[in-house]
């Protein structure tokens, strides 16, 4: 007899593969390390290397490490002209996902997938996206393109190349725990997308560019850019409580709440939701947070939803002065050290992810003969 058909919609619950990269189970951990840890004492770059290459770096590895991403912080010509071409109206995402699949045109190691180029084509992209963001972004308001500085930080240099000017010491340290957390997450969609690319031996470049549209969506990366519509709609916690119950009454989904993996919260919700309330203060918005507050205590209590990452992601950097257009592509910048990783793990015990499907269609049917 067959074995029953078990169909799980949007694959909850099934396990799809194995990973030594990351769990979600019993609180985030990358490669063991509890991301509250790593949010707490490391930086960015260290990060990076434990998921690239597989442990924190010591001063030699990191120093080494940070020299590598400086040599690659450059873009081909014919990117650069991209980017500054680039039509106005177009999604900020879906230039970045084309800058990228530019730079496989021009990356010596497009074609091949050993481990050692793909390491390589990671820390490229780790390197070149940054640029490529922040490239687009002030292109686009005909401002003049910021070089990364020698003595700022991976996190730092992408908010001095967007902005024109250094961030403080709490502006580099905040938006660099929102990178960490933002760095890798298990089989999320963009991840499993990517796995999914290169099971057919298909290139790194075309795993992240795949991973990017999917990071796009609004029920993936997409999210944090619907937050601060959330609060703005809202109006500010003299309505709030009236604008959610309306909401609710509609059934309308209120974004930056709710999680496949995480019934009970987001650590990393938790973790940055301390960013947000600092950054918020900082720059008189206080009002935000106030509004935020009321919203998350009456999904908590009335619909068991509670917080994710893009909660408190999107006030954290609207406090900052940062534009919606830049949200997701940051996390496209974090993100992409994750989805090399992943790629690289995939490709060394590979089989193409090819599931089944239920099929719903017609029984089988005849074609008639001819009249």
């Amino acid at each position: 007899m067959a074995a029953p058909e078990i169909y799980s919609p949007g694959l909850e619950g099934v396990i799809a593969g194995e990973t030594a990269i990351s769990t979600v189970t019993g609180g985030l951990r990358y490669r063991g390390y509890p991301v509250t840890q790593l949010a707490e004492k490391c930086c960015f770059e260290e990060v990076a290397h434990l998921l690239l290459h597989g442990d924190l770096p010591n001063s030699a590895q990191l120093r080494e490490f940070r020299h590598r991403l400086w040599a690659y912080a450059q873009l081909p010509s014919q990117v650069n002209t991209f980017l500054h071409e680039a039509p106005r109206k177009a999604a900020s995402m879906d230039v970045l996902r084309t800058a990228v699949s530019m730079l496989a045109l021009h990356d010596p190691d497009t074609g091949d997938n050993s481990r050692a180029a793909n390491l390589r084509k990671a820390e490229r992209l780790l390197a070149q996206i940054p640029l490529a963001l922040a490239t687009a972004y002030r292109a686009g308001k005909g401002q003049p393109i910021v070089r990364p500085a020698a003595d700022l930080g991976f996190a730092a240099n992408l908010l001095y190349m967007v902005r024109g000017t250094p961030p403080d010491d709490f502006e580099r340290k905040a938006f660099d725990v929102s990178l960490i957390l933002y760095a890798e997450h298990e089989f999320n969609a963009s991840t499993f997308t990517a796995r999914v690319v290169c099971s057919t031996e298909s290139d790194l470049h075309s795993s992240v560019v795949a991973a990017i549209g999917a990071l796009k969506g609004p029920l993936h990366g997409g999210a944090n850019e619907k937050v601060m519509d959330v609060l703005f709609a809202a109006g500010g916690p003299e309505t709030a409580e009236a604008w959610l119950r309306a909401a609710m009454e509609r059934k309308q989904k209120v974004m930056g709440f709710g999680h496949r993996v995480y019934k009970t919260g987001d650590v990393r919700a938790r973790v940055l939701k301390e960013y947000a309330r600092q950054a918020t203060a900082r720059a008189g918005m206080q009002k935000w947070e106030e509004t935020a507050e009321i919203i998350e205590r009456i999904l908590a209590a009335e619909k068991n939803l509670f917080p994710n990452l893009d909660w408190p992601a999107g006030r954290l950097y609207h406090a900052m002065g940062l534009e919606i257009a830049l949200y997701t592509p940051f996390f496209v910048a974090a993100r992409v050290s994750g989805w090399s990783a992943h790629v690289i793990e995939q490709l060394e015990n590979n089989r193409i992810i090819r599931p089944r499907a239920r099929y719903t269609g017609p029984d089988e049917r005849m074609v008639p003969d001819p009249a």
